[in-house]
């Protein structure tokens, strides 16, 4: 067949694959789903206040629960708990807390080994607080394999390996074509290289509603549809309740308004991530960048076989413009990524979650990694907001002398760094020096995005650069290079 007209057959098979899928995100789509607690009406009052529902808020209200059970915790949320970027996502909870090992190495070589070993804990915890509260999430420590579609991008996980090697860290192999595709068989694959333990597959939205239902049970109360307005000091009165555990003393406090009452906190912790800060000095730190992903139906015993994936690792590909996908308990297949989206100005918007454009594209793309799979169809495709920063990982901070802390900058590997962000964030509430407060990672902030129009200019122009990388053998430009030297970067 001639190539052109293979790409009109590629294209209508990802058509039709297309015609039935759900415009709303998998994971979510459950009639488990939990009902909306209450919105908050009148004015409430507590020690700790946490603004945001998702894994963020979540861990850091109940962390701060188990760390001192009488604190009195109030959490609210604007919409539902889970509902943004905490119950879409892929469902990859790594260990690593700085976007990846080639990342962390750049970034922080002097500390790399003790921010690797923090992860690995808080990937132990992770795991431990699932077990320990019930929470049914479908996790699984399958690891993650990164997967080269390119000869240079195999040079360069052969490099990354051998890096790794010297340094010490162990747990990965390298795999080359014939091994990897006896894990995953692909035409597309050329080798790959497996974190066995660094990362666990889940249940995004079940781990969001379990958090959720342990927090509860320690006695956090939450409110949800109560979006967090405005934040500013106030003074209270000598032998003013502010929270269960006293208020006796005088002093400055926190209050939020919320549409329909306030809010009054001794502390408050942000976790509203991709949303508009409340702090607004925060804000130029992150961009929203929509993404995006496709859910097939469930795969025929027939179509399992023919592509193997019996480890059930998550995977992703090594190009600048990549892909990530994993393989369910129920045998369906994720697969999202590619496209990264920048909304000028930074706008925020539900008719953004959805790119029938995106996803035509990653059907195609689909279809070309697994052939075998053709006449698959998409039960669900979606798309949503998230934050990123220059540096791909999470940066920290307090505001108002230390009453307010804030974390953000995941940049789409929060399943399992933001329970240690949730840590840092108490931590720094509480005006303690820890291993965590000492990092240089925590200690320091990324480049702050230009204002527009220059932000939309660069970020178009590295993505352009990207995928120019991408068709020219791995090799940057000089924008790309500037970038590197920089330490700016802009990434899904």
């Amino acid at each position: 067949m001639a190539p052109g007209a293979m790409r009109t057959a590629l294209t209508r098979t990802a058509l039709t694959s297309l015609s039935d899928a759900q415009p709303v995100p998998y994971w979510l789509d459950d009639p488990g789903r939990p009902g909306a607690l209450p919105a908050l009406t009148g004015d409430e009052h507590c020690d700790l206040l946490v603004i945001g529902g998702g894994y963020s808020g979540l861990w850091t209200a109940l962390l701060a629960k188990e760390r001192d059970p009488g604190r009195d915790v109030v959490l609210i949320e604007g919409h539902e708990v889970g509902w943004a970027a905490s119950g879409r996502n892929g469902g990859f909870c790594s260990a690593s807390l700085t976007h990846g090992f080639a990342n962390g190495l750049a970034r922080w070589p002097g500390e790399l080994h003790r921010l690797e070993e923090l992860g690995e804990r808080n990937l132990d915890a992770i795991e431990a607080t699932v077990a320990r509260h019930g929470i049914d999430c479908a996790f699984e420590r399958t690891g993650e394999i990164d997967v080269a579609t390119e000869p240079y991008q195999l040079d360069d996980l052969r490099a990354l390996y051998e890096e790794a090697t010297a340094l010490g860290f162990t747990g990965l192999e390298l795999l080359d074509r014939d091994a990897m595709r006896a894990e995953v068989d692909s035409p597309t694959f050329l080798g790959g290289l497996w974190d066995r333990r660094g990362v666990a597959m889940l249940h995004p939205a079940k781990l969001a509603w379990g958090l959720k239902r342990a927090c509860l049970d320690l006695g956090v109360r939450i409110y949800e549809n109560t979006r967090g307005l405005e934040l500013a000091r106030v003074r209270r009165r000598a032998g003013a309740a502010v929270g269960a555990t006293g208020g006796g003393a005088a002093g400055a406090g926190m209050a939020v308004r919320t549409p329909y009452g306030r809010v009054f906190a001794r502390r408050v912790a942000l976790g509203t991530n991709v949303f508009p800060s409340l702090v607004r000095r925060v804000r130029p730190y992150t961009v929203p960048v929509y993404d995006y992903a496709l859910m097939t139906e469930p795969l025929t015993d027939e179509q399992l076989s023919a592509i193997g994936w019996k480890n059930r690792q998550g995977l992703g590909d090594s190009a600048n413009q990549f892909h990530y996908f994993r393989i369910t308990p129920d045998h369906r297949i994720l697969w999202g990524g590619y496209d990264a989206v920048y909304p000028y100005g930074g706008r925020l918007s539900a008719e953004l979650d959805h790119r029938p454009e995106t996803y035509l594209k990653l059907a195609t793309h689909f279809f070309e990694c697994f052939p075998q799979l053709a006449g698959l169809r998409f039960s669900h495709a979606w798309g949503g907001a998230i934050d990123t920063c220059s540096r791909f990982a999470a940066f920290f901070g307090t505001a108002y002398d230390g009453q307010v802390a804030y974390a953000a900058g995941y940049t789409g590997l929060g399943v399992g760094a933001t329970r240690f962000g949730g840590e840092v964030m108490l931590d720094l509430l509480a005006g303690e020096r820890t291993e965590r407060t000492e990092l240089e990672m925590v200690r320091s902030k990324p480049l702050p995005f230009p204002p527009e129009p220059v932000a939309w200019a660069g970020i178009g122009l590295t993505k352009w650069s990207l995928a120019r990388a991408d068709a020219r053998g791995g090799r940057r430009n000089a924008w790309l290079r500037t970038m590197d030297r920089l330490g700016l970067g802009f990434d899904s």
